[in-house]
């Protein structure tokens, strides 16, 4: 699996200044390819740098590798727009937000991030320095330092392009590494189910909350400072908010880092999968009034649940994603499902059944449950025979369907599922 790493840079003033007129003109570069593919409607790399590639050599004053790779840049960002278009993350056509991303050619910010490959880039990973081509010519013996657990993999094992970054008067190095994959767990005995949530960031069915009263405390505080900085709409205060929204960001980052590592290592420590909601477009989804959204769209689940996979993939954990509809509203007793069963915000009380639960670590014993299903049903059978008996229904196995049925294209996976299902239905 590919990783990326950040190693900082150590320039001289003299390097510094050359990395720096580097990245104004190469993003200059980048505006222009943009600006004549917004104009013509040509967005593929190839025909692009066809028509303008010379053009941009001559005109910028840059290399042949740095010309082609500020072509493909552009081409990369509109690439990404229709991407984030096709998804509905940039809403539906005719919103404004729609229109301001269509309407117009990207641009790029004079010290955006600036790729660079192995011809104009050289590592030299025992003196921990670097050779990088500038507009002023090559900087050499530049010195990066990082952490050493890192260094070690970029040692061995980097791979493809990287890209150079400047950050608050920093400057980094972004490389890509390739680590290799551990075996995943084939025969997880039990689904650790994990409930992500805004009370609560995240329940699993081991009984573990990780409570989000501290940062919800904490963002509310950030709302009114933001609030309170608009208002002056002086550049002190913009610059003020703007080193706030950096801080935010690195205070929910490292929470997110550390709930996924405890959540990774307790399920690869007993020999279980984790089974997540797929929550992709829930905030297109969601009908909230107005505190609601503030409150949603300030919730990284998104990147919570990227960590989550990253890590249990780099540990050999089996990670599976189930429909969150009525998760909230199932026993995860008797599966019955209503409404009403849920009288409070944290309290979960069956109609039917009578059990009672907090509400979140239910939701995430029906989650765990769910996983469990869908990786019986996508799993390859690795007996002769599988016979699964569900509230009394018989399941048969692939050699215990007939020929016909198979000719027919009804595969005992597709069988299952519809049986499983119909099954919790029944139960519900």
């Amino acid at each position: 699996m590919k990783l990326v790493i950040r190693v900082k840079l150590l320039p001289t003033p003299h390097q510094a200044s050359a990395l720096q007129a580097t990245l104004h003109t190469c993003n200059e570069a980048a505006n222009h390819a943009s600006r004549h593919a917004f104009t013509t409607g040509i967005k593929r790399n190839r025909e692009l740098r066809t028509q303008i590639y010379t053009q941009i050599k001559e005109r910028f004053s840059l290399g042949a590798q740095a010309a082609q790779l500020a072509i493909k840049k552009a081409c990369n960002a509109y690439a990404s727009l229709r991407g984030s278009l096709k998804a509905g993350h940039l809403g539906r056509p005719g919103t404004k937000r729609h229109t301001r991303a269509t309407n117009k050619p990207i641009t790029f910010r004079p010290d955006a991030a600036q790729p660079y490959d192995d011809r104009m880039l050289s590592w030299q990973t025992e003196q921990r320095t670097v050779s990088i081509w500038t507009v002023h010519g090559r900087m050499k013996h530049i010195p990066y330092t990082g952490q050493e657990d890192q260094l070690l993999l970029l040692a061995h094992r980097r791979q493809g392009q990287s890209d150079l970054l400047h950050h608050n008067g920093q400057w980094y190095l972004l490389a890509t590494i390739d680590v290799p994959e551990p075996p995943q767990n084939p025969a997880p005995h039990d689904f650790i189910g994990v409930d992500l949530g805004i009370e609560n960031i995240a329940t699993t069915s081991t009984g573990r909350r990780h409570s989000g009263r501290k940062i919800n405390r904490t963002r509310e505080n950030d709302r009114r400072l933001y609030r309170r900085l608009a208002k002056k709409k002086t550049r002190s205060a913009k610059r003020r908010a703007k080193r706030h929204a950096g801080k935010q960001a690195r205070r929910t980052r490292d929470i997110n880092h550390k709930i996924s590592k405890h959540i990774v290592t307790e399920a690869q420590r007993t020999g279980r999968g984790i089974a997540l909601e797929d929550l992709s477009g829930i905030r297109e989804r969601a009908r909230l009034k107005k505190p609601q959204r503030v409150t949603m769209n300030s919730w990284a689940f998104g990147q919570l649940g990227s960590f989550i996979a990253y890590k249990a993939r780099k540990a050999g954990v089996p990670l599976v994603h189930v429909s969150p509809a009525y998760t909230s509203q199932e026993c995860s007793q008797c599966h019955h499902i209503d409404k009403r069963n849920r009288p409070s915000q944290a309290v979960f009380a069956c109609r039917s059944c009578g059990f009672v639960e907090h509400a979140d670590l239910n939701a995430s014993h029906v989650i765990g449950r769910r996983g469990w299903w869908v990786w019986v049903c996508g799993a390859e059978s690795q007996v002769p025979a599988l016979t699964l008996v569900v509230q009394g229904w018989m399941r048969r196995s692939a050699e215990a369907i007939g020929e016909g049925e198979l000719q027919a294209g009804v595969s005992d996976r597709q069988r299952t599922r519809t049986l499983v299902h119909g099954a919790m239905m029944r139960r519900a």
